[in-house]
This record gives C-alpha cells, sequence and structure tokens, in this order.
C-alpha cells in the first residue's frame, strides 16, 4: 500500500488505493484530494499509518542559509521560542512592539523560502526594506508592480489571492502580516491553497467583529502569544493615558438627532429586533434591499450617526485641545472623509484621506516628523499599514465601534522618543447619543487607563 502525493491548483492531488481522512474523493481524476494546507496534516497522517507514499507536493525555491544579527527584546524572544515548537500560530503584539524583528528571527532561524503577505504597498515597501539586513538579493517583490520570485518575496494580500495557484507550492514558510485580514471570504483561500508547513501570523489585534477569527487556528494556527499595550507601556512602549471628554449637542442637533434616532427605533421595536451581535444589524442591511423601511430606517440610524459624530461642538472643543498642545505632534482622528476635510479647512492642517496621492501623502507625513506640521489630520487610512511618525497626543473626533480600529490608533502614539514622557489620547464622545455605546464597545477588549 502506498500514496503519491502531488500538488495542482491549489490542491494536494492522492493517487493509490487508499483512503486519506482529510482528502474527498474525486472521480473525474479517480483519487483523493485535498485543500494544499492540509498537506501537513496528509503527510502526519500517511507517516503514523506506517503508509509508504512518494511526496512531489513542492517546488521550492532555492533559499541560501541567512545570517545576520538581530537583538530581541525579551518578550520578543519568548514569541519566537513559543512559535517555534510546533512552527504554527499567530503572534498578537501592540503597534510598535517589534512584530518584525519577531519574523525576521524566524525566517533567519529557518532560512527556508519565505512568502510574507502584507495588507498594501506602504507595508510591502517597510518590509522590504527591514529584510534588506538577509541581503537584499533574496528579497522579492509579488504585486501589481513586480511579480518576481525570490527566496523572500513579499506580496499583497491582493496579489497573493489572485495567483494563490502559482504560488501555492513555491515556499515552506507562510508570514502574514496584518493577519486579521485572512478569514476574508477571498483572502482565506491564500492560506487554504497553500502547502506551506510553517506559518506565522502577526497583528497588533486578533479578533475580529464578525467572529470570523475562529479560522485562523485552521488556517494558521491559534494564538500562541499577547501582550497588550498595558503590558508594555513605560518599559518598550510610551507610557499613555487616554481621556474621554463628553461633549453635548447644540439644541438643533440635539432635535435632529432624537428624530432620527427614534425612526429607527421604531422600526427596531415593529420588527421585534433584538441586537445580540453584529450580524443581527446586517440583518437590517440586508433587508434593505426588499423592504422601504429598512431603507428608511437604517437612512435614519446612519444621519443619527453622522450627527453625532460631526458636531460643532467638538470642533470648538478641538480648538482647544489644539491650543493646549500646540507644542506637541498631533494626530487627529476622524471616521468621514467630509469631517477631515472641515477640519484641514478650518485649522489649516494637512489632511491625508485615502484620495490624498502617495507622493502627497509622503510629503505631509515628511512635513510632520521634522516638525514643519505640528497635527494632521486623517480618516482611516492611518489607522493600518502605514509608519506613522511619532506623535505624542491622538484625538479621535469620531469612530467606529472597531476594537481593531481603536487598537491601531493608540498604536500610534506608543512609539517611544527622545524627551516623550508621556503619550495622550483624547476620545471627543457627543453626550446623550449612540456615541457612547459605540465608544464602550470599541474598547472592550483594549487595554486602557483613563481618567
Amino acid at each position: 500500500m502506498y500514496a503519491k502525493l502531488n500538488y495542482e491548483k491549489g490542491t494536494i492531488k492522492i493517487e493509490g488505493d487508499i483512503h486519506i481522512p482529510f482528502a474527498r474523493y474525486d472521480s473525474r481524476s479517480n483519487c483523493y484530494r485535498a485543500m494544499a494546507y492540509k498537506y501537513r496534516d496528509i503527510m502526519e497522517y500517511l507517516e503514523s499509518s506506517k503508509i509508504n507514499y512518494i511526496d512531489e507536493v513542492l517546488d521550492l525555491i532555492p533559499t541560501p542559509f541567512f545570517e545576520a544579527d538581530i537583538e530581541l527584546r525579551d518578550y520578543q524572544q519568548q514569541a519566537v521560542e513559543n512559535w517555534m515548537i510546533d512552527k504554527r500560530g499567530c503572534i498578537v503584539l501592540p503597534t510598535g512592539a517589534g512584530k518584525t524583528y519577531v519574523a525576521l528571527e524566524i525566517i533567519k532561524s529557518l532560512s527556508v523560502p519565505t512568502l510574507i503577505v502584507v495588507p498594501t504597498l506602504d507595508l510591502l515597501d517597510q518590509w522590504r526594506d527591514k529584510l534588506s539586513i538577509l541581503g537584499k538579493e533574496w528579497i522579492g517583490e509579488f504585486s501589481g508592480r513586480k511579480k518576481e520570485l525570490k527566496p523572500i518575496t513579499v506580496s499583497t494580500y491582493d496579489s497573493a489571492y489572485t495567483n494563490a495557484e502559482l504560488l501555492g507550492n513555491k515556499f515552506l514558510l507562510l508570514i502574514f502580516d496584518e493577519v486579521h485580514h485572512l478569514p476574508s471570504e477571498a483572502y482565506r483561500q491564500i492560506a487554504e491553497m497553500n502547502a506551506a508547513l510553517y506559518r506565522l501570523g502577526l497583528t497588533a489585534t486578533f479578533e475580529r467583529e464578525d467572529g470570523k477569527h475562529s479560522l485562523l487556528p485552521e488556517l494558521v494556527g491559534g494564538k500562541i502569544f499577547e501582550l497588550k499595550p498595558n503590558d508594555l507601556a513605560g518599559k518598550h512602549l510610551s507610557k499613555y493615558v487616554i481621556k474621554r471628554i463628553y461633549i453635548p449637542l447644540t439644541d438643533d442637533e440635539r432635535r435632529r438627532y432624537e428624530e432620527k434616532a427614534k425612526l429607527f427605533k421604531e422600526y427596531v421595536r415593529k420588527k421585534k429586533i433584538t441586537f445580540k451581535s453584529i450580524e443581527d444589524f446586517h440583518k437590517i442591511v440586508i433587508a434593505t434591499g426588499y423592504d422601504a423601511e429598512a431603507y428608511e430606517a437604517l437612512k435614519a440610524w446612519d444621519e443619527a450617526r453622522k450627527i453625532a459624530f460631526n458636531s460643532k461642538n467638538k470642533i470648538k472643543l478641538l480648538k482647544n485641545l489644539l491650543e493646549k498642545h500646540r507644542d506637541d505632534k498631533i494626530i487627529i482622528f476622524t471616521k468621514y472623509n467630509d469631517l477631515v476635510y472641515t477640519i484641514s479647512r478650518v485649522f489649516l492642517i494637512p489632511a491625508i484621506t485615502y484620495k490624498t496621492p502617495k507622493n502627497e501623502r509622503q510629503a505631509i507625513l515628511n512635513g510632520f516628523k521634522n516638525g514643519k506640521f505640528k497635527a494632521i489630520v486623517s480618516s482611516q487610512v492611518l489607522d493600518e499599514g502605514i509608519d506613522v511618525p511619532d506623535a505624542n497626543v491622538g484625538i479621535i473626533v469620531s469612530g467606529s465601534g472597531s476594537t481593531r480600529e481603536f487598537v491601531q490608533r493608540l498604536g500610534r502614539l506608543l512609539r517611544p522618543a527622545k524627551g516623550k514622557e508621556k503619550a495622550i489620547l483624547y476620545e471627543l464622545i457627543s453626550r446623550e447619543t449612540s456615541e457612547i455605546k459605540t465608544s464602550k464597545r470599541r474598547r472592550l477588549n483594549a487595554s486602557k487607563r483613563s481618567t
């Protein structure tokens, strides 16, 4: 009894008169077949069952033995050691805590063909720069700009997904930066269609609001090391404090807010909807496709939220904070782009949104770094994937209920710097509105110290 294993279009083809528990019978090919990520399980089953097999799955990129001096902090070393036990799993560290250096040590130690998957081209460039310590000649890029396979290849999630079949048997180590992106319907196929035996996930925020982080143990491995901002504050990260300021709406805003909120509440009460999870809210979103009442209710909910998020009194309070921190480096975060442009216009502060060209964005960030600009304002594009220069004051004018967004925004302030005693993150919250619940929800799993 024997089996023959081959890689074919993101799957492991298993030939031979044998049943594999991780595979399904493919009558068209007269063999068993499994998704490529089951390769390790299949081999372990065959070996434990003492079944001989021919393995022709991998077509690896020749890789040298990497040499580099990488100094790790104690917690980074512990994270590496935890991962090395099974060579699978996710490491959760705050923004600025050096997740990349953990990955560099693992890449150096294994010295095997490695594919690193990142969300953005900005992050791709940052990874390539840091990987150069292992030898620039060994670093490749697989993206919309360039497609070169080298011993260490950095790709975006989009390119890795589009080319999953091609990349699926070329690497032994898979690294997913910002691994919380992976469980999405499309991106998870990058992991499923890849035969890599070793898998590492990196993130500051493991959990997803939709609960799909539950897929990560199967795709990459479970959470094997975690530290939160408070664990490193004052040691390897800046000390910080979170200050919440509750601000009343104007009389006109209050009237309009209550009017819109009432419309939404009446619809929810009429349909007997109870909100136990985000999925319950998604049911209303889906209903807007066929129910005019649902559409009007959701529209009213969105308008009420915008009134709370964009309150005029927040702009007045923001003015006071900018005066108070005129000698500090400030990042202002908002949810909506129109508020970004309003703040930029009123206070003459450079704005960064998804519409900002890369060259202009870099010029703004460089100006912020060298002190030309004391403050910048952005929507969600600075939350993740961009190396923002050191800042010591953050102001959340508005945001979603996402814990991940909150932790990422806090992380922009935690990089230690000379003369930086403490970072301050302000949350501006409209009093007696749903924004209070939004603020509580986004802080649910975040380590915090508030005043």
